[in-house]
């Protein structure tokens, strides 16, 4: 089927639905020039509204070009007034642009996306909302630009947002990001599915790049998709003053409609699962609950790697001294409560009440910078080695252990390798030059002895319960009752 149709439909849909996103271009263009917020935030007049019209009509005929040739709508779409935000899930391809061109209601958008030719301009005529990369203050001016316009009782068009911030493959619901939330106002809950007996929709970390889903997708005679709207969300007063609560309350009604399961687990999650640095997280590392605590304890993702350079520095004047719980909180700056408990029995290796704190300061180091092994592994030596610069191979497997959050694993293999003169001691030079000419000296050295084949990455990604990562399975997220993983066993 699929040979037969890139022969005969899928050049035609493609052709049909690029001219189609062209035709729409120069509209998109003569209703945008010249618009302002004052202008905006008036009622539309009759020729921006035909504009309006044809600009849906044009992007409906896009859609039926690929093949989406009746969209299931259930509920009733809120007025701007009753909601000003409609929250989207599941998260899962490109095609959930679908809503976003059935009501152009203003989406949140990385500012780059503008510049885009053609696509740029359709964007900017529904007047998103636009984050900066490169303005490192653009999270807060995101959120109060989202908070002003969802206070403007109905004056801006409604704000559509994918609060996981991420793509999955729909078979559960990661933790929504509280952005949407924080303005306290109501929002109504979209869900989205594509009850398609053959997934071409889903663009997730793992499988199919963007093209080869596009192509797919435009090999398929029919793809469905239903959107629903469900009733709108009033927070209570409680929700209002706390948007995380608020989050996490409405992610659970859209579950229950979706009929899937919640998991605790994040985007930065994913990153840190499947970071392409040269130490993969193994399936059984325990650095997932570490993040996850790390969140818990108020350490912000935007500051962490400045507390990791302020963590680092008392780390090396403790040297080798090991702290316990009270001076643990003392160091951190943070009261002791059960989230810093059970932190600190991650490393609590021995059970005995007492932590060694560069442990801490490398897995945060992994957690802040995960695709960069080797700066990680440069601050470990600077914890670990003597005054000569160098660590022994016990100093390695600790510093290891910590990096992969894992209980045991044996480096023999890769000090020896490492250690090419014998001494018994290496230094980072020694370990920077080795790692530059073994580019997978973990695949080499660690993984092939310790964990088999199915700890690679190649493999474990084909087991992933949820299209994350092989860790983030909603059952073992959601049993609370279960004792942590410590560090070592």
């Amino acid at each position: 089927q699929i040979a037969f149709m890139t022969l005969t439909l899928f050049p035609i849909r493609l052709f049909f639905a690029a001219f189609m996103m062209l035709l729409a271009w120069p509209f998109a263009f003569i209703a945008s020039m010249g618009s302002d917020e004052q202008e905006l935030e008036k009622p539309l007049s009759w020729w921006r509204k035909i504009v309006d019209i044809l600009l849906k009509a044009i992007m409906r005929m896009m859609w039926l070009a690929g093949g989406f040739h009746w969209i299931n709508v259930k509920g009733r779409r809120a007025l701007p007034a009753e909601a000003a935000i409609l929250t989207v899930a599941p998260h899962s391809s490109y095609f959930d642009a679908i809503p976003v061109t059935m009501t152009f209601a203003s989406i949140v958008m990385k500012a780059e996306s503008k510049d885009i030719p053609v696509w740029g301009t359709l964007i900017k005529y529904i007047r998103p909302v636009f984050v900066s990369r490169s303005d490192q203050d653009s999270r807060r001016k995101t959120v109060e630009e989202i908070k002003r316009r969802a206070q403007s009782d109905g004056k801006w068009p409604q704000i559509m947002i994918f609060p996981e911030g991420t793509c999955t493959n729909r078979s559960c619901l990661i933790t929504f990001k509280p952005g949407a939330f924080i303005p306290g106002v109501p929002v109504q809950p979209v869900v989205l599915r594509y009850p398609n007996k053959l997934d071409t929709i889903t663009w997730t970390w793992q499988g199919p790049g963007a093209f080869e889903i596009l192509w797919l997708t435009l090999c398929q005679f029919h793809n469905s998709v239903e959107i629903e709207f469900l009733p709108v969300y009033v927070p209570s007063e409680e929700e209002r003053k706390n948007p995380v609560l608020y989050a996490n309350n409405v992610r659970r009604v859209m579950a229950e409609a979706l009929g899937v399961s919640v998991t605790d687990y994040t985007f930065e999650d994913c990153q840190l699962a499947l970071a392409e640095g040269q130490l993969r997280l193994p399936s059984d590392t325990c650095l997932l609950e570490f993040a996850k605590l790390v969140r818990s304890l108020g350490l912000k993702p935007e500051t962490l790697e400045d507390d990791l350079d302020k963590y680092a520095a008392s780390a090396m004047k403790m040297k080798k001294e090991k702290v316990d719980l009270k001076e643990f909180s003392a160091y951190l700056e943070f009261p002791v409560s059960q989230t810093l408990e059970s932190m600190f029995a991650l490393f609590d290796e021995n059970e005995d009440g007492v932590i060694d704190i560069r442990e801490f300061v490398i897995a945060l180091s992994v957690v802040c910078k995960p695709s960069k092994t080797l700066e990680t592994i440069q601050l470990a030596f600077q914890l670990y080695q003597s005054e000569s610069g160098t660590i022994t191979e016990e100093d390695l497997a600790h510093i290891l252990k910590t990096a992969m959050g894992v209980s045991q694993i044996d480096v023999t293999h890769l000090f020896r390798a490492v250690d090419e003169e014998e001494k018994g001691k290496i230094t980072y030079d020694d370990f920077y030059t080795f790692a530059e000419l073994h580019p997978h000296f973990a695949e080499d050295y660690l993984y092939a002895d310790q964990m088999g084949a199915e700890s690679s990455l190649e493999t474990s990604s084909l087991s992933a319960p949820n299209g994350i990562c092989t860790d983030f399975s909603p059952d073992s997220a959601g049993d609370r009752k279960k004792p942590l993983q410590k560090k070592l066993n």
